[in-house]
């Protein structure tokens, strides 16, 4: 059952397709989660990049989206926009990963993204993690893909200000493209923080989730 206990996050995982894609889409999010949780256990896998300067500037940006969390991160070698074709290898990734693991929340691609790496991975998750709340995250890109979300986190503004200064730092190998700027990441979090009622927000998908309110008394994620 897909269950989210306020006061009982204490493992997550982080399920990529290319590095960069869990900071653009989730990186508010871990901030926020990972300074209210110290201690929070996170494994983490990226199916792309590995050997690449792209695993390199990995290795280093997501610790920072990540503070006071103890992080295992994993970084493949599949190759870009080829998922579809080792859709084993992937499947394998996942299964070990998920034998080293029980979440209390997975943190995974959106289902209806439009890029083939993306949705690949959003469809194997479910298949590992069968039993955890999975929450989709999304990436604004050329493809008009978007969707209505129905799970939001507000966000402050200092938390996007960092995240945005985290991923220009971080990821100097994306600042040529089109999409990889201020503009593009504030515009999104504005957009969702009035879908919320908060200035800014990151936004999520999930298919199934069960609000546990037995779960303590203590507030949080």
């Amino acid at each position: 059952m897909s269950r989210l206990a306020p006061d009982r996050c204490e493992e997550i995982v982080l399920l990529a397709a290319h590095c960069d894609d869990l900071p653009i889409g989730a990186g508010g999010t871990l901030l926020e989660l990972c300074r209210a949780r110290p201690g929070l256990r996170i494994t983490a896998l990226v199916l792309s990049g590995g050997g690449t300067a792209r695993e390199a500037e990995e290795r280093v940006a997501l610790p920072a989206f990540c503070p006071k969390a103890e992080l295992d991160l994993t970084v493949l070698d599949l190759p870009d926009g080829r998922l579809p074709a080792h859709w084993e290898q992937a499947k394998q990734a996942l299964e070990d990963l998920r034998r080293r693991c029980d979440p209390d929340v997975v943190f995974a691609p959106a289902p209806h993204d439009a890029h083939q790496d993306h949705r690949g991975l959003a469809r194997l998750a479910p298949t590992v993690f069968r039993d955890h709340l999975t929450l989709g995250y999304e990436i604004l890109k050329w493809e008009s893909d978007l969707a209505q979300p129905a799970v939001f986190v507000p966000l402050a503004r200092e938390t996007l200000r960092e995240k945005i200064d985290l991923l220009h730092a971080h990821y100097p190998s994306q600042h040529a493209r089109s999409w990889f700027d201020e503009e593009t990441f504030r515009g999104l979090a504005r957009v969702r923080g009035v879908q919320c009622q908060s200035r800014y927000a990151e936004a999520f998908h999930a298919a199934k989730l069960t609000i546990d309110f037995t779960a303590g008394p203590r507030a949080g994620f």
